[in-house]
């Protein structure tokens, strides 16, 4: 469920929706399929389809172009790609997984999402593409392809790099005197204070949707619990949920909206919340790496914020009990139909996606960082990726997001727990019980 980050390369969201996937033939009980021929074609040729959740305006253009480019390289191909939005991706891959209508090639984040599909037999091995003993899976970072492994076999392609920070702005620390980022969540929360007295919100934050509250408790969960008990919590099989740490990771979460952050969070989207920091109104905010190059003059921030911006990872209590390296994150990636008829040439598109060229391509192009070596040797490249990719090397493993990495039922529960926390209306214990109630049921399914 969580993977280790010592071989990176140097240069190397989202609330769960129950897929309903005992209708596809077994559910969960299903062993993950064989791969279907995953061998490239002699004579490339025929349709594809392919969903993606890059819809936004920013992030479609560069999916289209490397459509376009293979359907140039291979003019008997005729790829059918289709992007929807983070939230209608959900929906509709539910619908279509139910429904046995999978596409060729279909987006998924890393942990039980992605489990979810290998467990019901409907994404293919790729063991023999992307494996680590194969031309491409050397070519990408070994903790990157890790994300997408089960029981030791490989199942989705790894298309970035992505890590949670506090994104700060440089002047309104400076106003606040401010010298240097916090190394403790007690030093953080000293911050705020300074913040305050200046005239920041010290953190802009939105959680209409959920998921960025969940980012926080993944992060205050790896801190405070022991990394082998979340790898047995995480796992649905085994999940209990009943060490204090959780709850001093819910604690620490309501302290730092008390003191940090703007009211009435949860009728605040987090594109509203950017806006307040990148407008100045806010000092910090807690973003995806993938999410940086809105803070560029490129991504159309003024001035103020796109030459004088740094990070820094959420910071631990100086009692933290877990792993106070890890770092919440993870790439998102692609899974191919197991039931596929067009297997190889599904592989041989999805090789084409991870080349050096088009990997530096998105690195340039959508400022996100690559899982492909040497793909952020281009021109132009901002100095803040750099330092994320120096940054993510340091880290002792992702923790990926709660919200994916956990059972459907469990990250359901604590969706909704930590929105009534967020809210005033639950205390951590109040959502903790709800976790450990979702998690004996997700026991009883699995088992």
């Amino acid at each position: 469920m969580r993977f280790n980050l010592g071989k990176l390369p140097a240069t190397a969201l989202v609330g769960v929706a129950t897929l309903g996937l005992a209708a596809c033939g077994g559910g969960d009980s299903t062993a993950p399929a064989s791969a279907p021929d995953l061998s490239a074609p002699a004579d490339k040729s025929g349709t594809l389809s392919m969903v993606t959740k890059f819809a936004d305006p920013q992030y479609a253009p560069y999916f289209e172009s490397v459509v376009a480019e293979y359907e140039e390289e291979n003019p008997k191909v005729d790829i059918k790609l289709e992007q929807v939005g983070d939230q209608p991706y959900k929906d509709k891959i539910r619908v279509l997984a139910t429904a046995n209508d999978l596409p060729d090639i279909y987006f998924s984040w890393a942990g039980d999402f992605a489990n979810k599909f290998i467990r019901a037999g409907l994404a293919a091995d790729l063991t023999s593409v992307l494996g680590p003993d194969t031309e491409l899976g050397k070519q990408l970072a070994p903790a990157a392809t890790k994300a997408f492994e089960y029981e030791g076999k490989n199942y989705g392609l790894p298309i970035n790099l992505d890590g949670k920070y506090l994104a700060y702005s440089g002047a309104a620390f400076e106003k606040a005197g401010i010298s240097q980022p916090p190394a403790t969540l007690e030093e953080l929360f000293e911050d705020c204070d300074k913040l305050k007295a200046a005239g920041y919100t010290p953190i802009a934050f939105g959680n209409q949707f959920g998921w960025p509250a969940l980012h926080y408790v993944t992060q205050l969960n790896a801190y405070n619990v022991p990394a082998d008990t979340l790898d047995k919590d995480y796992n649905p099989a085994t999940g209990e949920f009943t060490d204090p740490g959780y709850v001093k990771a819910l604690e620490q979460l309501k302290a730092l909206l008390d003191r940090c952050a703007n009211p009435d969070a949860n009728g605040l989207a987090h594109e509203a919340a950017q806006a307040n920091f990148i407008g100045g109104k806010a000092a910090m905010q807690y973003i995806e790496s993938l999410e940086f190059q809105v803070l560029t003059a490129d991504g159309g921030a003024p001035p103020t914020i796109a030459e004088d911006w740094s990070f820094f990872r959420l910071p631990p209590a100086s009692d933290a009990a877990g792993d106070t390296q890890a770092l919440t994150g993870a790439p998102d990636g692609f899974l191919v139909n197991a039931k596929t008829e067009q297997g190889g040439l599904a592989a041989d598109f999805l090789a084409f996606l991870a080349s050096k060229q088009n990997a530096q391509q998105m690195v340039q192009d959508l400022g996100w960082l690559s899982p492909v070596e040497g793909s952020t040797k281009v021109e132009g490249v901002y100095p803040q990726l750099t330092q994320t990719l120096q940054d993510m090397s340091k880290a002792s493993e992702f923790a990926i997001w709660l919200d994916t990495v956990t059972h459907a039922d469990v990250a359901s529960a604590y969706l909704a727990g930590v929105e009534g926390l967020v809210g005033g209306d639950n205390t951590p214990e109040d959502v903790m019980a709800s976790v450990q109630e979702a998690a004996a049921k997700a026991q009883e399914q699995t088992n």
